[in-house]
């Protein structure tokens, strides 16, 4: 199988990009990536893709742009190389919460980034847990996004169910959150917010039953904290328990979410590898890896088979 696909890592999560290359049981294939003084990249493959299907392992996390750019690089290197196909494994996409315009005079740059890959050469985009479901529109290319749930549901199988409450930080992740109700037995709750800035939210008002209970509160990404500090300080006001536990797909932990986390009292945060995470010596942080996930998902792209149960 080794010798009919390459799988390429680039420098934005090496560690999932090995990780998955050992559950394949087959190596990285070689690549150099350098920057030049000026900040500008080249990419080079080491070894040859004519004819071979290549496979892109590359977040676009922090910094987003220049993770963009070095998996366009790549793309545009293996179209020049004449790989048969190119699919980009993209375990977080940056940009797709820019889905829509908020004014007259803004770009929709999920918009913009799904026409950069596709024009430098990417044929199929896989990703997890995409943040809004109708980005894949953007794209005339296949796109496969798998969701993180199961295997954040099977980390948190020792979570008490028992007055226990899974809560929607939003309406935007009530069908996130669900998933995890139904999965852990569990009610919903649901918080409504208005977003007064980029880095700014405030809760307008509860759905649901929290009080005396333990909340788990579900979100696809953890960036800067802002969000769950606000909705921790909500359910606090309700009367729910003290042990807040957090769970989200993509923990960004920008600089400052830590200490935000902290003094919103939550208990602990429970995220993926999609992103290289951070804050790894935080007690409160249990990292849990996709990289099972990706490499099932590949193994059935080269065999030809449905992934309709990782969806």
């Amino acid at each position: 199988m080794a010798g009919t696909f390459a799988l390429f890592a680039g420098t934005a999560n090496a560690a999932l990009a090995a990780a998955v290359a050992r559950d394949l049981a087959v190596g990285l294939s070689d690549c150099a990536v350098e920057r030049f003084p000026d900040g500008e990249l080249t990419v080079r493959l080491l070894e040859p893709v004519r004819g071979k299907e290549v496979f892109l392992l590359q977040p676009t996390g922090p910094p987003v742009n220049d993770h963009l750019i070095e998996l366009l690089a790549f793309a545009d290197a293996c179209r020049r190389a004449a790989a048969a196909r190119i699919t980009a494994v993209v375990p977080y996409f940056g940009y797709a919460r820019a889905d829509r315009r908020g004014g007259r005079r803004e770009p929709i740059t999920a918009s913009l980034v799904a026409d950069l890959l596709q024009a430098a050469g990417v044929q199929h985009v896989v990703t997890v847990d995409l943040h809004t479901p109708q980005a894949e529109g953007f794209f005339h290319c296949p796109v496969d996004s798998l969701t993180a749930v199961s295997t954040l549901c099977a980390a948190l199988r020792d979570w008490p169910a028992r007055d226990a409450v899974v809560v929607a930080p939003d309406a935007g992740r009530v069908p996130m959150a669900t998933r995890y109700a139904q999965r852990l037995g569990t009610d919903l709750a649901v918080l409504h917010k208005r977003r007064l800035s980029g880095t700014e939210t405030v809760v307008t008002h509860l759905v649901g039953d929290v009080r005396d209970r333990r909340c788990l509160l579900v979100d696809d990404i953890v960036a800067t904290g802002g969000t769950i500090a606000t909705s921790a300080a909500t359910l606090r006001e309700a009367r729910a328990r003290p042990e807040l536990v957090v769970v989200a797909t993509h923990g960004l932990l920008l600089p400052g979410a830590r200490d935000r986390l902290g003094r919103a009292g939550v208990q602990e945060v429970v995220v993926t590898d999609t992103v290289a995470v951070p804050e790894r010596d935080w007690p409160a942080l249990r990292v849990v890896s996709v990289a099972p996930l990706l490499a099932a998902a590949l193994r059935r792209f080269l065999a030809d088979e449905s992934l309709s149960d990782l969806y």
